[in-house]
């Protein structure tokens, strides 16, 4: 129900989506999805789902794709890695995103919840961030909360949109531009 939830959010945007469409979508009663929550709770059970599998975790390490990446120990692989999975939670969020953004104009709980996520995200950063100075990968002449900064916004799901969606790159220059983005901003160098 939730991935339903999710594909008419993503498709409709938040005004438009309502619990009647996503029963229709899920194949069940409505009754069934007013018992999963109100429409804003629906809303952010998809977004969590949709970026990382599961909603509510509050560790990106603690997950496969945090694991997978603790497992990698070359600084290259790494930061393809990173940018590969950043690239796929954008492609799965978008949508989702802009109706956050019209549902959080809307409803103060939603509204809430956006100021928490990029908050959130912005720690999720941060764990990862931690993990790469431990390895001595950052650089070393800029503070740490500095490079924090730059990777939210290099990693970003407002900059991913203006580029691709906006300004028409392709998810290949897109990439491409991250890897040097952190290479010259955030990377020591080899």
């Amino acid at each position: 129900m939730i991935a339903a939830a999710g594909q008419q959010f993503a498709e409709h945007g938040y005004a438009r989506t309502t619990l009647s469409k996503i029963a229709e979508a899920a194949g069940v009663s409505p009754e069934t999805v007013q018992g999963h929550g109100p429409k804003a709770a629906l809303l952010i059970a998809a977004i969590e789902t949709a970026a990382v599998g599961v909603a509510g975790e509050d560790n990106v390490l603690n997950l496969e794709v945090g694991k997978r990446f603790l497992a990698i120990d070359d600084r290259d692989q790494a930061i393809d890695y990173l940018i590969e999975m950043q690239i796929e939670v954008h492609r799965r969020t978008a949508g989702l995103a802009r109706a956050l953004t019209g549902g959080a104009n809307a409803d103060a709980e939603l509204d809430r919840y956006r100021t928490d996520l990029m908050v959130g995200v912005t720690g999720q950063v941060r764990r990862v961030m931690g993990v790469l100075r431990d390895r001595g990968w950052l650089r070393r002449d800029v503070g740490f909360e500095e490079l924090v900064e730059t990777s939210a916004i290099i990693s970003s799901l407002d900059t991913f949109l203006r580029m691709t969606d906006l300004d028409g790159w392709t998810a290949s220059q897109y990439k491409a531009w991250c890897r040097r983005m952190y290479c010259e901003t955030v990377f020591a160098t080899p």
